[in-house]
């Protein structure tokens, strides 16, 4: 089968996990970067890792790379990919992308030249001169760094953390790619009795159920590449069947949920519902003054909230002193806890075993990791 290099981003500090799950996933060649996990296999390996990947954010195909310090050089560059072998005569290939230390800083011509490009390559193998893009979308992407060019085709659409459970949420709430990467590095198993205080709208829970049974967090939702022709469709019929066969429903994991506020309670029910893992998460509405915990081994991860107002920030604050007081942490549990406050540790009473630099959206954040004495 025809082999593709394939390339996912996703949250700085996850790099090492989504090169992890692309390496048991079967993908070849694997190298991580700042942001990004680059890897080569064929269309099955696209499908799969979109249907199957948890921290990548999207799946695309790099079509080539080359230096360009000039429009001139963009153009010419992206003129020479082999953009036919993907694009019909009929689709839509519109551009979008970004630009870091490097001359060519202005997105919009940016996107102008590529598109000027792409029509000029796609006019010379049609013979047409004109485009009309009714048909599937095939998405380019650019990245230009120290001006190097990266030309990529988009074969997820939506991105990859929209999983389909949750189609509302709490204010803030913790990106389901980002709570997947934390709960692997929790080492969340098929046995895991996982705890979250702090259940806002129930993603750790859902998640670590998700990967607990093996459940593909992409198999009920649709991308962009299953309408290209240039992909067989027999993968997707394929890979879907590969992955609800993986299904491990005999998992004994369980999840305790539980949240101040009631509206994140009902939110998290109604969530782990559509995600079709609800009657392994109990669910109910408690105060962290309240949490304790007696399960041997358990892991609890929690996304407690930062605030941004000074009124706010205190409160948080008074919350990070509370949790030191409620976790045992001389117990056989392990604590992971994601927060921005550089104070934490000192706030919560303990300094961490390990801690990892992660952002959650564009807030920089540190990964709080203390272990169980029996782990």
């Amino acid at each position: 089968m025809e082999k593709l290099r394939l390339s996912c981003p996703c949250l700085f500090g996850l790099e090492s996990v989504l090169a992890g799950e692309v390496k048991r996933m079967g993908g070849l060649q694997v190298e991580a970067q700042d942001g990004k996990v680059n890897f080569s296999g064929g269309w099955e390996m696209v499908a799969r890792a979109n249907l199957c990947l948890r921290t990548a954010e999207r799946v695309l195909i790099e079509l080539g790379s080359f230096e360009a310090r000039s429009f001139e050089e963009l153009f010419q560059g992206v003129k020479a990919l082999p953009l036919e072998e993907f694009i019909g005569m009929k689709d839509a290939f519109p551009v979008k992308g970004w630009s870091l230390n490097s001359k060519l800083m202005s997105i919009p011509d940016c996107q102008s030249i590529i598109k000027k490009a792409a029509v000029e390559r796609l006019r010379q193998t049609y013979g047409v001169s004109w485009f009309e893009e009714s048909g599937p979308v095939r998405q380019i992407q650019f990245s230009i760094r120290k001006d190097q060019v990266c030309i990529f085709l988009d074969t997820s659409g939506a991105g990859l953390h929209k999983r389909g459970y949750r189609k509302t949420s709490t204010l803030a709430p913790i990106k389901e790619t980002l709570a997947a990467g934390i709960l692997d590095l929790a080492r969340v198993r098929k046995d895991t009795v996982l705890m979250d205080p702090f259940c806002g709208s129930g993603t750790f829970s859902i998640e670590g159920a998700l990967k607990a049974f093996q459940i593909p967090p992409g198999i009920h939702r649709r991308f962009a590449a299953e309408k290209w022709d240039c992909m067989p469709e027999a993968v997707w019929k394929d890979e879907r069947a590969r992955g609800l066969a993986g299904i491990r429903r005999d998992a004994a994991f369980e999840a305790y949920a539980s949240d101040i506020d009631l509206g994140a309670v009902e939110l998290t029910r109604e969530n782990a519902k559509k995600a079709g893992v609800a009657p392994r998460i109990r669910v109910k509405q408690a105060d962290i003054r309240d949490f304790s915990c007696t399960r041997e081994n358990a892991v609890v991860v929690c996304n407690p909230p930062y605030g941004e107002r000074l009124l706010e920030i205190r409160e948080a604050q008074e919350l990070y002193k509370t949790m030191g007081k409620q976790f045992d942490l001389f117990s056989s549990q392990s604590f992971y806890i994601i927060s921005p406050d550089e104070k934490f540790e000192t706030l919560f009473g303990a300094k961490a075993a390990k801690r990892r630099k992660l952002y959650n959206g564009m807030i920089k954040c540190q990964l709080y990791m203390y272990y169980s004495t029996n782990r």
